[in-house]
């Protein structure tokens, strides 16, 4: 399995036969500034969506169509999407799984907000969202852009990821610290990489504090389109 990050919250994952691309962003994210953003997206399969703000759907609809990959999202967020011209892949909702070839991606709980601009004025997309991915072996939490909640506890519990992809960068998410308490207290992951960081001044540009509050945990800083392998 290859976890590659393309900044922010955006991620390929290239996971048994499937390609998944969560989020892509790539037009005006300062982090893939100068990268080869035909590669970030070449073979894509599936691609996920957790919510509907600007930084994560604003080249959905456009690499679905060069790609033909499905999109797949909160079930307002989908409809919309797919009325922009994105390939239809599936509307759900919280507690849905889906299943592609090897791999299947179940929709949990996030603690956000999610909106996105039609016509020029904002409008609701249905609730945010997390996904849980499972394949090879491994189950892989990306937690969208949330706050800690509650319902990471039997997320944690049931699903048991040993692999979190965690936002925490801090004033839209969890900063670092937050991220480590919840890492601690409701998971028991044996690799953590962070994510929604790094890519504005107003965001925290380190993972230090991640690192030192999970001893024994592999945290991975992640370099852009620099593959991650496990």
């Amino acid at each position: 399995m290859k976890i590659i990050w393309l900044g922010h919250g955006s991620f390929r994952i290239e996971i048994s036969d499937q390609v998944l691309l969560i989020d892509p962003w790539l037009n005006g994210n300062p982090m893939m500034e100068g990268q080869d953003s035909d590669a970030a997206i070449a073979g894509a399969t599936q691609i996920l969506v957790t919510h509907g703000h600007f930084d994560h759907t604003t080249d959905v609809v456009e690499v679905s169509k060069s790609t033909g990959a499905p999109v797949s999202a909160m079930y307002e967020l989908a409809n919309t999407l797919f009325g922009m011209g994105a390939v239809e892949g599936a509307g759900l909702n919280k507690g849905g799984t889906l299943d592609f070839g090897e791999v299947s991606a179940s929709m949990v709980p996030a603690s956000h907000s999610s909106s996105m601009a039609v016509d020029g004025a904002p409008v609701y997309m249905g609730m945010e969202a997390g996904f849980v991915i499972r394949g090879e072996g491994h189950t892989i939490y990306h937690s969208g852009d949330t706050a800690i909640m509650a319902d990471m506890d039997w997320i944690g519990d049931y699903y048991k990821p040993d692999i979190g992809i965690l936002s925490a960068g801090g004033h839209f998410t969890m900063d670092m610290a937050q991220a480590a308490y919840a890492a601690r207290r409701y998971f028991d992951f044996t690799t953590v990489i962070p994510c929604h960081y790094r890519t504005f001044p107003l965001l925290e540009q380190s993972a230090e504090t991640l690192v030192a509050g999970l001893p024994g945990v592999d945290v991975i800083e992640p370099q852009v389109m620099t593959p991650i392998t496990l």
